[in-house]
């Protein structure tokens, strides 16, 4: 065989091994060093995105090259010594042989090839020259993510959509005409909700329930706190009997008040009783108030019935709780 080609595949068989050994270290280390040849560093960098070919790629570890770098730190002999099974001397002299081989074919002009980590050259002014692959991510947590492309986001299939509506609906939905009405853009996203498909109807209901409790809530508190706080209930006793309860159910309830002081609450309740409600308290709310209830329903227009003859002839400030109780 021409001599040529035992030089190009002892060359490889050599260094094939020792890029195999560099390319497993890089997944787990920062820096791994050639001893008297340089050092292979990486750098994390997070995920990108090219906008003009709209391609997204993940996070991933850039790797380059350092030759003033070259001090051994025992890192790659003990790797190799520990996947050949030979003693950590014998490994490093081995390095020793390579990197003298591995400079020598630098000096004739050679490119050395790194699989899966890049190509290194001396330049006219005989300085190392590196080139970086991307053809491997050395960042675990990357693993099995690869680049992909999506189209751009075309907004404006939806303005053309909104203008097509406006020439059957008596609503300016435009930027242009909002700005003289701006309470009808409400009403205008609703219905345009509506005329694309109805998304988010499915919600609408306990959207709705929870608006009316937080602002039912809100104004209650603001209204009864300082005058539930200073109250004193004057209780006469009464003697006692012997009552058959039914336990209340259902998911509406009349709230007669909310207290900070628990034993606020129990008066609240007694008092309540006395005048011949089925009060009875149902546990502190988000905010850490106890609260009390006149009574609970089944049904929502029950509820709403006994909460306006309260309202009329006992508490102004009652308000309805829609809540499902453990």
């Amino acid at each position: 065989m021409p001599k040529f080609y035992w030089k190009a595949h002892f060359f490889n068989f050599v260094f094939m091994q020792l890029e195999t050994y560099i390319s497993d270290l890089l997944y787990r280390y920062e820096c791994v060093t050639i001893p008297d040849f340089g050092a292979f560093l990486t750098k994390r960098v997070s995920a990108t995105i090219n906008n003009e070919s709209n391609t997204f790629h993940a996070p991933k570890k850039v790797v380059s090259f350092n030759e003033q770098i070259q001090q051994n730190d025992g890192l790659l002999a003990h790797y190799i010594a520990d996947v050949e099974k030979i003693p950590f001397e014998v490994a490093n002299s081995k390095i020793a042989k390579r990197v003298k081989l591995l400079k020598s074919y630098l000096i004739q002009g050679e490119t050395l090839t790194f699989k899966n980590i890049g190509e290194i050259v001396f330049n006219k002014e005989g300085k190392i020259l590196f080139e970086p692959t991307y053809h491997l991510n050395y960042l675990t947590d990357s693993f099995g993510l690869s680049q992909f492309v999506t189209p751009t986001v075309t907004r404006e299939v939806y303005k053309e959509e909104a203008e097509a509506i406006e020439k059957i609906i008596p609503i300016a939905v435009t930027p242009e005409k909002r700005k003289s009405k701006p309470y009808l853009k409400y009403a205008a996203v609703a219905l345009i909700a509506l005329t694309l498909g109805g998304f988010g109807a499915s919600n609408y209901y306990v959207n709705q329930i929870e608006e009316h409790n937080q602002l039912a809530q809100r104004k209650a508190t603001q209204e009864l706190d300082i005058k539930i706080q200073e109250a004193t209930f004057n209780l006469n006793p009464i003697p006692a009997i012997t009552l058959n309860v039914t336990k209340q159910t259902g998911n509406y309830h009349i709230v007669a008040g909310a207290f900070r002081v628990e034993e606020n609450c129990d008066k609240k309740v007694k008092q309540l009783k006395q005048d011949g409600f089925s009060a009875r308290k149902i546990g502190a709310n988000r905010y850490g108030l106890h609260q009390v209830v006149y009574s609970s329903y089944e049904g929502r227009l029950d509820a709403l019935k006994a909460l306006r003859n309260i309202k009329r002839t006992h508490n102004r400030d009652a308000w309805l709780l829609v809540q499902k109780l453990d």
